[in-house]
């Protein structure tokens, strides 16, 4: 038997992922060209290393096709409906942070809060017919967002592309998006509305709940664990 760990197949993500492992003593190595997927894991046995967008990992967790995997907080709680039910967090790493922020324009002098978003799409639906549109990629944890503070008048609209432009093209009138340092946000003159983010998250060590994990798969993970310093 042995135990499937799912991680980033490339970028930043990726590398804090192999740097992280190695520093516990548990090596991960592509063992083929940048093109290929095939990779390794040294410093402790039955371990089977696939290497997935980091987009991937939730689905594949809740499929139980891999027992582990690293991916960001935001992507497992977007992706996956009731999560816990899916997956359990193992560990916090300590990297790959970002913030789920909603922002509106910076002329908006008077939006500054949720309650304010509130009362102008209220005010935006009345005076254009239709409902004030938010663009973003994270559908799910938004909606659930808005909905606990009370904010009703307004459709989000997808976007997979350059999130914070949709302002400046007319396709949106506020974004949800993911940031770290706001630079990108204020380049198109976007403001964050104030209050805590929408989601904290950063990249995390996931256990499968839909997993095999009969046989030798317990006392495998157990071992992992152990070698991660990693308790519960």
């Amino acid at each position: 038997m042995t135990l499937k760990l799912g991680v980033p197949s490339k970028g930043r993500l990726m590398e804090k992922t192999f740097d992280w492992f190695g520093a516990r003593g548990v090596r991960l190595a592509r063992t083929g060209s940048d093109r290929e997927y095939a990779a390794a894991v040294e410093g402790v046995d039955g371990i089977e290393l696939v290497l997935l967008s980091a987009g991937e990992i939730p689905r594949e967790l809740a499929a139980g096709r891999i027992h582990l995997g690293v991916t960001g907080s935001d992507l497992v709680r977007e992706k996956l409906g009731l999560w816990e039910d899916k997956v359990g967090e193992l560990a916090t790493m300590g990297f790959g942070h970002a913030d789920l922020i909603i922002a509106v324009p910076k002329c908006w002098v008077d939006v500054n809060t949720l309650d304010d978003l509130d009362a102008v799409a209220a005010a935006f639906r009345a005076e254009h017919g239709f409902r004030l549109r938010i663009a973003t990629k994270f559908h799910r944890l938004i909606r659930d967002h808005l909905r606990d503070h009370g904010v009703a008048d307004y459709q989000l609209v997808d976007s997979q592309g350059a999130t914070e432009g949709t302002v400046k093209n007319e396709t949106a009138e506020a974004v949800a998006d993911i940031t770290s340092t706001g630079e990108t946000l204020r380049a198109n003159h976007l403001k964050i509305l104030a209050g805590p983010p929408v989601h904290k998250s950063q990249a995390t060590l996931f256990k499968s709940r839909k997993a095999d994990w009969s046989g030798d798969n317990r006392p495998l993970l157990k071992a992992l664990l152990e070698q991660l310093e990693i308790t519960g």
